[in-house]
């Protein structure tokens, strides 16, 4: 699993929190993960990981508490998607699955190992349909699903398919004898050609699986939307959710689908939702309004104030009768002022 990225995007949410350890619906998108991965019956994990790579450490430990191995490879400088597979070489023994680890997906790991097994290539590549592929790697196959080409962001109205590369590989050892050893290497841009260049084959599987890159924060609402309302199915029941269920049930003002964390405080007059995400210690004050937006632990929202489309780190306060914009991002430990208008699409914290 390929957990190394700094989370640019996601500033000033990765400020304190490295990417894969972000909540998503209140636990963090690792441990969504490997829970995914336990289930397909994969028990060994290696997770090649750079920025910020003790806080993933300290979570996951050895994976013993999962039923798991974990093994970490821990680069110095970053070494790219093909890099990082080179790097963690001793550690692999046979076929193996490459995960992206910012992508939400219903995928069906162990489907994809059957059809991996049936086509009996070098590897398998998981590729979607979407509306618009210009943004994204093309990848280009005959009906028999044998890759031929790679087209990275096509301009818009000459793609030569709408099938992108979803990041995720099943991959014979074979593949790593194409990788150098030492030096930052693309798979997408470096590997995947050369492996189709020396003859070998490398299959297109292709689903219509739910697939969203949470690499930027209307991406990050948007998945939580998505799961909310079932559309990616990772909660058991929908509507009002979590430990703090019962004490929002009856709610006049909460409009689900809302899920809470068993410790928030939601005053009566309060109106939450729909599609709010409330972490763990959060409190909600009189005649505040919260639509649309995810908020972290131990956020305190003072009275009166309103935040629309939003996502809020951990500890932030929010003052009485604040207004935080549509599309704005809250950083660690923030405070905003009472009374303070927040301009849409505002980020607010700092590294420090």
């Amino acid at each position: 699993m390929l957990v190394g990225g700094e989370g640019t995007r996601l500033r000033p949410l990765t400020y304190g929190t490295p990417k894969p350890m972000v909540p998503i619906v209140n636990v963090p998108f690792l441990a969504r993960t490997m829970e995914r991965l336990f289930t397909a019956g994969i028990r060994d994990v290696i997770l090649a990981a750079g920025y910020m790579p003790q806080a993933i450490v300290d979570y996951l430990g050895d994976g013993s508490r999962l039923g798991m191995k974990v093994t970490y490879a821990i680069e110095d400088t970053p070494l790219g998607t093909a890099g990082a597979l080179k790097n963690v070489e001793p550690h692999i023994t046979g076929p193996f699955f490459v995960l992206n680890g910012d992508i939400l997906t219903s995928l069906d790991l162990p489907a994809m190992r059957e059809y991996h097994e049936c086509k009996g290539g070098i590897g398998a590549l998981h590729l979607i349909r979407v509306d618009d592929p210009s943004p994204f790697g093309c990848v280009v196959h005959d009906a028999n699903g044998k890759v031929s080409a790679f087209i990275e962001k096509p301009p818009k109205g000459e793609e030569p398919t709408n099938e992108i590369n979803a990041g995720t590989y099943l991959l014979e050892r074979e593949i790593l004898d194409f990788i150098p050893a030492g030096r930052k290497v693309s798979i997408e841009h470096e590997t995947f050609p050369q492996v189709i260049a020396a003859g070998k084959a490398l299959y297109a599987y292709t689903t219509d699986d739910y697939w969203l890159d949470l690499g930027r924060p209307e991406q990050y609402l948007a998945a939580h939307r998505d799961i909310l309302s079932g559309t990616m199915p990772l909660l058991v029941e929908l509507g009002i959710t979590g430990e703090g269920r019962e004490a929002l049930l009856g709610h006049p003002g909460v409009v689900p689908p809302v899920h809470a964390a068993g410790d928030v405080v939601v005053d009566a007059s309060a109106r939450v939702g729909p599609n709010v995400v409330l972490g763990s210690g959060c409190s909600i004050g009189a005649g505040a309004v919260i639509r649309e937006s995810v908020l972290w632990d131990r956020v305190s929202v003072g009275s009166g104030a309103v935040i629309e489309q939003a996502i809020l780190a951990s500890r932030v306060t929010v003052g009485p009768k604040a207004q935080i914009g549509a599309g704005s991002v809250v950083g660690h430990d923030f405070s905003i002022e009472p009374g303070a208008m927040i301009e849409p699409a505002s980020r607010l914290g700092s590294p420090g």
